[in-house]
């Protein structure tokens, strides 16, 4: 039996997505709820992947197409390409996965110099047949000819200026009927050929245009950032046209059944008046709000506001709703789950549980774990001073600073090199998407709420500015202007995309402080996961803001941080020059009161719960001046006949600094090796570990301090340097007359580890897996040159699927953890586990986390929300037996 690959909306359902694509699913839906749809047929997204594979269609797509298409006929009692009453068609992608403005839509479609028209009889409007006609010539040679939007746009403009209009609709029929007879003379001069006059053939080139879609530049990159996989495949929405363009009773607008920039449960949109849809989100027009339909159109407001409220409920999430007015008539063009800011996200799950919409359990699968990144957003620093030049709509919230930039090609260029940059456009278009990847934000001088650049900047957290009205931007000179200011490109310029500002200048930024819904949410969270949160936190204000994140920890402190401050730092090189025993316990000595006050102040803040604080880990010449400096520096002094003393110090510490230089630090004389060639380092570290707790225990407060040395690869290593700390700890127990309780763990961070973890778990209390240093080890890649390096070009080209060192490796790292926390348990059924690499804070390592069955992550203070969520989503779909 020959494939089905075209469905009639009525074929169709919600369950349909992966065949029907979102808006084709969302499109059968509606039809069967009853609502006002167009009618139409959809494309499967099997069609486009054949499609992509063979380069033609597959067999009998042809046939169903037609097919489709005398039974929408019949239904519309139109013809597609009659001279008396044409059917016009919109074509339309429509993916599993919404990808706003990545792929292609041809409107109009059907029109040609016969049937244009047979339109303008039928509608009495000769006006809005030749606007319809223009759009589609416009429209199809841009997407399906190829011929660059700009050169029909550049007539346009000359028409509108030559004639004295401000707006497209205000141009009078035989304006248009110049401005198409020109376009159609472009199409020649590009593609040698007439445009196509066949509808048949238009309709069959536009869904080839569709499926080829998918593989476009902006497409790519999109699935690349959010990733979405390559092998989904369009669906292509053949549908009846509806018309907002012909008259002044007619409109089109796109609107959310609440704000998806706050959560608030009020329907947020915007609409024109005499417009067709690419008018709004290509932002060339500046729509008017939603409410403001209520004054012109009441009747229309009231049902859509109805229709709204009963798709929200059906759905039982926040909709994406576009939709076109007739002649007064109401019809639903799509709907699908809005996108939305973070702080929505989580106002909306949280306000539906209260509802009684969904359960907390929903609440908590609905909110992205990475989009909390964007509710701990910066915000401008209300103590700052500073003067607003200009004041667009609040597209996407959030503020940044950087250098204005107004082409995407050169602000992705600027900010792979570091740099920070605002995207200034006109308007922004799906082609600017690697430009706005890269940008802190993006300010726009056109568009509204819902344009292009609104909605990418809000699904990527990124702050933007819209609609800006006041900004003369001269793509040209590079400059833009507002009255007598001029900002060229390179000045740096402020947005606050939560209140429209922009600002010349950089203003301090803030960091933003936990709403009360995310708390609620994250308790919901808390009440369900199963996995412990700690936070890797080397300072009490890192500490306090864990804590203050919730997390129930620190599961990594490092201590060479602290060697690191200047204040110490010439004591540690005391201590690695020393000649004799002697000379290193001086200078240890001193540091030991100043590492009892660091590890103090942690525990003080995290009282009651547990710290684990990781031995010295980096090898000894880190401490070190660099070599190439200091040769340099010795040789200025002896050109400037500098003091002799000096030379000599600086002259002992370069060959201290060349002794003790390594091919490769990094598997070198470091971490647990360091404390078993000179043991006093630890020592001293573990008796400052030790009398802080004394300190603290003697004030009246409840420290828990554990032990973890770093780079253990043999049981023996760990059996040395256990007892080495429990020695330390019995001494202080004798000092001060107190008990302690302080585990004794290491860190895994070495395939020899893993696979020795049976052994080395019976000296353990603890294993925490260092899947940084794990992942270079295992994979035998240098982070530092891989990243930079390689890596991008491993997962272009899908040898990675992801970076590795961002998302644990679960094939080989993952079954290395996997095999180390079963044979750690099985030797040491009370041993605790948990992980305290970068990955402690990436959802999809968090969730792999919980199905080996860790007891904790641990991750940055700012990620530990992140954590708490995704912890709590692997817990809901993968529960622990």
């Amino acid at each position: 039996m020959q494939n089905k690959y075209v469905y009639l909306f009525e074929e169709g359902n919600a369950g349909m997505r992966d065949l029907l694509g979102g808006k084709g699913a969302g499109l059968a839906e509606m039809t069967n709820l009853g609502l006002p749809v167009p009618p139409g047929f959809i494309i499967t997204t099997e069609a486009c992947n054949e499609y992509s594979a063979k380069g033609e269609f597959p067999a009998g797509l042809e046939e169903q197409i037609q097919d489709a298409l005398s039974a929408l006929e019949k239904k519309v009692g139109k013809a597609l390409g009659d001279k008396k009453n044409p059917l016009l068609l919109s074509v339309r992608s429509g993916a599993k996965i919404s990808m706003p403005g990545m792929m292609d839509t041809v409107l109009n479609l059907g029109l040609n110099d016969e049937t244009v028209k047979a339109l303008a009889a039928a509608t009495g409007n000769e006006r809005f047949a030749l606007d319809c006609y223009r759009r589609f010539i416009q429209m199809y040679s841009d997407i399906v000819l190829h011929v660059e939007f700009y050169r029909f746009e550049n007539v346009l403009e000359k028409y509108k200026k030559k004639y004295r209009v401000q707006y497209d609709h205000e141009l009078k029929p035989e304006h248009l009927k110049e401005i198409i007879r020109e376009y159609k003379d472009i199409v020649k001069e590009q593609t040698k050929q007439d445009f196509p006059q066949d509808p048949n053939e238009q309709l069959r080139r536009a869904v080839i245009a569709v499926f080829e879609s998918w593989n476009n530049p902006r497409a790519k990159v999109y699935r690349k950032v959010n990733k979405i996989p390559d092998d989904l495949g369009t669906a292509v929405n053949v549908q009846a046209m509806v018309f907002g363009n012909m008259g002044n009773n007619c409109g089109t607008g796109v609107a959310f059944t609440r704000d998806p920039a706050t959560g608030e449960n009020v329907v947020f949109g915007e609409y024109l008046i005499n417009a067709q849809g690419e008018d709004v989100v290509a932002g060339i027009r500046t729509p008017q709000p939603i409410s403001k339909l209520k004054e012109e159109m009441p009747e229309t407001y009231e049902q859509f506001i109805n229709t709204c409220s009963l798709l929200e409920k059906h759905y039982k999430d926040m909709q994406d709703i576009e939709f076109t007015i007739e002649n007064g008539k109401l019809y639903i063009l799509q709907t699908r789950s809005g996108k939305r800011t973070a702080a929505a996200a989580v106002k909306v799950a949280v306000d539906m549980v209260k509802e009684g919409l969904i359960s907390k359990e929903e609440a908590i699968l609905r909110v992205d774990p990475d989009q909390l990144n964007q509710v701990l957003h910066k915000r401008l620093d209300p103590k700052a001073d500073f003067q607003v030049v200009a004041t667009g709509l609040p597209a996407s919230p959030g503020a940044a600073s950087g250098k204005a930039i107004f082409d995407a090609n050169e602000a992705e260029r600027l900010g792979n090199e570091g740099e920070k940059v605002i995207l200034v456009r006109l308007e922004t278009t799906p082609d600017d998407i690697h430009g706005v990847v890269v940008a802190q934000g993006v300010l726009t001088s056109r568009g509204g709420m819902t344009s292009h650049a609104a909605v990418v900047a809000r699904g990527m957290g990124k702050p933007c500015v819209c609609g800006c009205e006041a900004l003369n931007i001269d793509y040209k000179e590079k400059k833009m202007t507002v009255g007598d200011l001029e900002v060229k490109e390179g000045d740096v310029i402020t947005i606050d995309g939560s209140t429209g500002q922009v600002i010349f200048g950089e203003v301090p930024l803030v960091s933003p402080e936990m709403t009360e819904e995310l708390r609620l949410l994250l308790e919901w969270a808390d009440e369900i996961r199963k996995l412990g949160v700690r936070a890797n936190a080397d300072t009490p204000a890192d500490a306090q803001r864990a804590r203050e994140f919730g997390a129930t920890g620190i599961g990594l402190c490092r201590t060479e941080h602290m060697f690191m401050a200047q204040d110490r730092l010439p004591i540690v090189q005391t201590m690695i020059m020393a000649k004799s025993q002697e000379e290193r316990q001086e200078a240890l000595d001193k540091l030991l009161p100043m590492q009892q006050g660091d590890f103090y102040g942690i525990l003080k803040a995290m009282d009651g719960l547990p710290v684990i604080i990781r031995l010295l880990d980096p090898p000894l010449h880190e401490f070190l001046p660099n070599v190439g400096e200091l040769s340099l520096e010795i040789q200025r002094l002896q050109l400037t006949n500098g003091d002799p003393a000096e030379i000599s110090k600086k002259q002992a510490m370069l060959e201290k600094a060349r002794s003790l230089q390594e091919m490769n630090p990094m598997l070198g004389h470091r971490g647990c090796r360091l404390a078993i060639t000179t043991p006093e380092v630890y020592a001293m570290q573990v008796r400052a570990i030790v009398q802080a707790v004394a300190q603290l225990k003697k004030e009246g407060y409840n420290p828990h301090a554990e032990i973890m040395i770093p780079l253990v690869m043999s049981p023996e290593e760990l059996e040395i340097l256990r007892q080495l700390c429990l020695d330390v700890i019995q001494q202080v127990e004798e000092e001060t007359g107190l008990k302690f309780e302080i585990p004794v763990g290491t860190m895994i961070e070495l395939p020899r580890a893993c696979l020795l973890a049976d052994e080395i778990a019976k000296h353990a209390d603890f294993f925490s897996f260092g899947t940084n240093d794990l992942t270079q080890t295992t994979f035998g890649f240098s982070r530092d040159d891989a990243e930079g390096k390689f890596i991008p070009q491993y997962i272009e080209k899908k040898i990675l699927l992801d970076n590795p060192f961002a998302a644990l490796d679960r094939d080989g790292v993952g079954k290395l953890v996997k095999y180390a926390v079963e044979q750690g348990r099985k030797a040491n059924p009370e041993i605790e586990l948990g992980i305290c690499g970068e990955h402690g804070g990436e959802p999809s390592s968090v969730e792999f986390c919980h199905l080996v069955g860790l007891d904790y992550v641990s991750c940055s203070p700012f990620r530990v929300p992140i954590a708490r969520l995704a912890a709590a989503q692997a817990a809901i779909r993968h529960p622990r037996v």
